[in-house]
């Protein structure tokens, strides 16, 4: 790369073999064979044979493997088949869920993938970045992220933010000629590096360098490649994981000491098969008593319900974003594009002190210019001059392939559309008023000018907020001539731009003035003593589904807030078309809430529905606000300068079409389609994973304590063990598997968005989680021994019996989670019954085929079935009932049930 930055442009084209109309489609594939993917070298993946080894590394399993070795030991070989058995089958239900999460999680990286501008076989087209070869001609703009290392040729009031790479916090101001031979990196001013950020201006550049030969892939760093981490769940699960273990290993040490000392105590001696088949019994109980399944569970959780935000249009970046939305109790939106079309249509026209309702609908431009009203009074030079300025100051562009589309900002469309209409198309005007100069619009000045040439003069054109524009104007283009710009006629256009705003019409100021041949750049020189031209007012229609989700939101205890930059009473019009703002709600402008100190501001937040005129500096002081009076908040943006609100909100939104690059990077969450709706449907999801990983905890609790006390009550009485090891394992395998794997499958409840957000500090093993694992493992007891107990303690058959009622209490246990005032819903439930009948099948091969060998059991008959099922279903009646009792007495429970 060295000596292109000191290169003339036409050196470094040639150089490279290319031009400004770019590369060919076959010069660029023959380039990307020779150059490879423009992307940095990622970390290698973890490969399916090493999720596999990994299912049989944790502490659990490596007790099993001790189990299977003691068991060939001492000649119990069935035993020791049948353990390996289940611990390759747990092993492979691992793996699937890991390797499936994976999968997951790699289709969410592609997603994530940037995209570039580039100009090839001479025109404008979109492309992946990592396709982008040496010689591909790139178009900058504000909000860009430079693609690859490249050489500037062109270029318009371009500054770029190089910290990233220089460490330099003030952007770097770009230029196209040619430096010195031996310039540093940081001091390259005509070079674009690969990773930074367009913070202003326009730009054209060519390629010359990608992927790992850039600066930044000499130092190996790729900004945009996610990072794997444990979400703040799954490290609490973690940490529950290794105390529940230490618990349980005491327990089973209690349960095996108790069992050989009441054996020495009655017999006098202590055999070794009972000392084995007790030791064998302790593991087991450690087995089924650690939810060893639950890291799995909630991985595939979390990846499946990331899978199906995509459906439904929400990009998770991040998985803790995942478990913050079920506690986001506030959303502060933008309005345009999140909560309307986007799609803006002119629909007034004020010029020469009258005003012209078009009209016509939006982006088709093929129909005519049509005014309503009568236009024989009007000159038409004023109508031809005001979408002149709307068409040539506008960086936009209208273009049709199968359709017509709008590249560019939609506003700005809006005014190509209509001056196309009448006639007026960009690129003809272009010929006749070339642009020689322009300053970029800005949210401190709120408005943008271009400098034309018109024969052998200089002309501004100036477009902005209608307030900002009169402030800056002193004359009046009216009846084809410039008069002096009078009090009256201020008040008379500001009453204009009023009754547009309020019919929720975004409007447009629209002003020129003739220059010298050489004029003074600064903006404040160019921008003054204006003459003002007219109005254009347009509307973006509001979204479908957005004031639904608006409703479900309120519902839900979620507080919606609109952060705008449009002027107050079109903000307030629309968010009343929404159902978003009603009588005695408050609106504040940019300027009211500059006026309030942070403790006045923080009196009355809460109250406040709209903020508009707002800036991304007053975005961070409410959501600062905000989070100091205990919200969880979710904050959407677009621009370059909303990433420091993204970044310090709970959940930053990024909107994924009209958000630029550096936007998006700072999110935790990219909408694909730009609509509110789709914020809510993601909150759903988060509220829905949350409660699914929540269910399966206490499923899995509530059925591992009943088998530790059947087992360790049975030995305090002094009663024969009711279950043996490989029973014991076989329960965990088949309640623990399919059924609690179904409970994050199943749709959730269509009641989760009637209750308030959960807190964040709530606990996952609340008072009430606790009561109802004492309630499920008391009644699984003591239905489970007095069923062992009716049958004979010494039986087989007994311990046939026990062994089956213990696995249909648990599985009547997990049906209750899907149940409402004792029905379930099976649309809503496919998979949760159609893995407890899978269970039950399961049950019956080891009861009936010969497979009871291996498990000692002795096939039962229906009379037996009967009682094991009344008794096995109190469960479910005594926990239905519960749940009614609860509700009737207007008591917090669980939302998960």
């Amino acid at each position: 790369m060295s000596g292109y930055y000191s290169l003339n442009i036409e050196e470094v084209l040639k150089s490279l073999k290319s031009s400004e109309k770019g590369l060919t489609e076959e010069g660029a594939k023959e380039k990307l064979e020779k150059y490879g993917l423009n992307e940095i070298q990622k970390r290698k993946r973890i490969t399916p044979i090493q999720i596999f080894v990994r299912q049989f590394t944790s502490f659990i399993v490596i007790i099993l493997l001790a189990a299977i070795v003691i068991s060939l030991l001492i000649g119990e070989r069935v035993d020791a088949v049948v353990i390996s058995i289940i611990v390759v089958l747990n092993g492979i239900f691992g793996f699937v869920q890991e390797y499936k999460a994976e999968k997951a999680i790699e289709a969410l990286r592609k997603l994530t993938a940037l995209k570039a501008k580039v100009i090839r076989d001479g025109k404008e087209m979109e492309i992946d970045s990592k396709e982008l070869v040496p010689g591909d001609i790139i178009l900058l703009e504000t909000g860009s992220k430079v693609p690859a290392d490249a050489r500037l040729i062109r270029v318009s009031a371009l500054q770029v933010d190089e910290s990233s790479l220089t460490g330099e916090s003030v952007p770097s101001k770009k230029v196209t000629e040619s430096l010195k031979e031996g310039t540093p990196v940081t001091d390259q001013e005509n070079m674009v590096f690969m990773g930074t950020i367009v913070t202003k201006g326009r730009g054209k550049a060519v390629i010359i360098t990608t992927g790992m030969n850039t600066q930044i892939g000499k130092i190996a760093e790729m900004v945009q490649e996610v990072k794997e981490k444990l979400t703040p769940l799954q490290e609490k699960l973690k940490q529950f994981g290794r105390w529940l273990g230490v618990v349980t290993i005491g327990i089973c040490a209690v349960v095996f000491g108790v069992g050989v000392l009441r054996e020495y105590l009655a017999t006098g001696l202590i055999e070794t098969i009972y000392v084995s088949e007790m030791f064998l019994a302790a593991v087991a109980l450690a087995v089924a008593a650690i939810p060893e399944g639950l890291p799995a569970i909630v991985t595939i959780s979390l990846a499946l319900g990331v899978r199906r935000m995509v459906k439904r249009n929400a990009l998770i970046r991040q998985l803790p974003a995942v478990e913050t939305l079920g506690c986001t109790d506030v959303i502060c939106s933008d309005k345009t594009g999140t909560l309307t079309k986007n799609e803006m249509t002119v629909r007034q026209i004020y010029v020469n002190n009258s005003l012209i309702n078009l009209t016509g609908e939006g982006y088709k431009p093929d129909g005519q210019f049509i005014p309503a009203d009568s236009m024989t009074a009007l000159d038409n030079k004023n109508i031809e001059l005001l979408l002149r300025i709307g068409t040539l100051c506008n960086d936009s562009i209208l273009s049709r392939n199968e359709r017509w589309e709008i590249f560019g900002d939609p506003t700005e469309g809006a005014l190509l559309v209509s001056a196309e209409k009448a006639g007026l198309k960009k690129n003809e005007l272009e010929k006749h008023f070339p642009r020689i100069d322009e300053i970029p619009f800005d949210s401190e000045r709120k408005c943008m000018t271009t400098i034309h040439k018109i024969n052998r003069e200089n002309v501004a054109y100036i477009k902005g907020a209608p307030d900002v524009i009169l402030n800056k104007c002193e004359y009046i283009y009216i009846n084809g001539q410039v008069d002096r710009l009078t009090e009256k006629d201020k008040k008379t256009i500001l009453k204009m731009n009023q009754d547009m705003a309020n019919k929720a019409l975004r409007v447009l100021g629209f002003a020129y003035k003739p220059l010298a041949g050489k004029y003074n750049p600064k903006p404040e020189e160019i921008e003054k003593d204006l003459i003002f031209v007219g109005l254009q007012a347009m509307i973006d229609p509001p979204r479908e589904h957005v004031k639904e989700a608006i409703e479900k939101c309120k519902t839900a205890g979620i507080k919606t807030v609109l952060i705008t930059g449009d002027h107050k009473l079109t903000a307030i019009a629309v968010a009343k078309e929404l159902g978003l703002f009603k009588e005695g709600d408050k609106a504040l402008s940019g300027e009211e809430l500059d006026k309030l100190n942070d403790e006045e501001l923080e009196e009355i937040v809460e109250d406040v529905i709209i903020y508009a005129r707002g800036t991304p500096e007053h975005k961070v002081r409410i959501l600062n606000t905000l989070k100091k009076k205990g919200h969880i908040v979710a904050m959407t943006g677009d621009g370059v300068n909303d990433a420091p609100a993204l970044k310090k909100s709970d959940i930053g939104i990024a909107m994924g079409i009209t958000g630029t690059d550096v936007a998006k990077e700072a999110a935790d969450m990219v909408l694909t389609d730009d609509n509110f709706a789709s914020i809510v449907n993601a909150v759903e999801e988060g509220r829905g994973i949350y409660n699914s990983i929540k269910q399966f905890i206490q499923y899995t609790l509530s059925s591992n304590l009943g088998e530790i006390l059947v087992i360790f009550l049975a030995i305090l009485i002094g009663w024969p063990l009711p279950l043996i090891a490989i029973q014991i394992l076989w329960v965990n395998l088949l309640t623990d598997g399919l059924p609690g794997l179904a409970l994050g499958l199943d749709p959730f409840s269509k009641d989760i968005m009637k209750n308030p957000p959960r807190k964040r500090e709530e606990k996952i093993i609340s008072k009430e989680v606790i009561w109802n694992i004492l309630i499920v493992g008391l009644v699984m007891c003591i239905g489970t021994l007095f069923m062992f107990y009716s049958y004979g303690i010494e039986t087989i058959k007994a311990k046939s019996i026990a062994f089956t009622t213990l696995i249909i209490f648990q599985l009547f246990n997990v049906l209750t989670y899907r149940a409402k005032n004792f029905k379930i819903d099976i649309k809503t439930s496919k998979f949760l019954i159609g893995s407890v009948i899978i269970s039950v099948l399961m049950q019956f091969a080891v009861l009936y085929t010969p497979l009871n060998v291996a498990f000692k059991t002795v096939p039962i008959g229906l009379f037996d079935w009967i009682k094991i099922i009344l008794v096995s279903c109190t469960l479910y009646i005594i926990l239905e009932s519960r749940k009614i009792v609860i509700h009737y007495l207007g008591t917090k429970t669980l939302k998960v049930r």
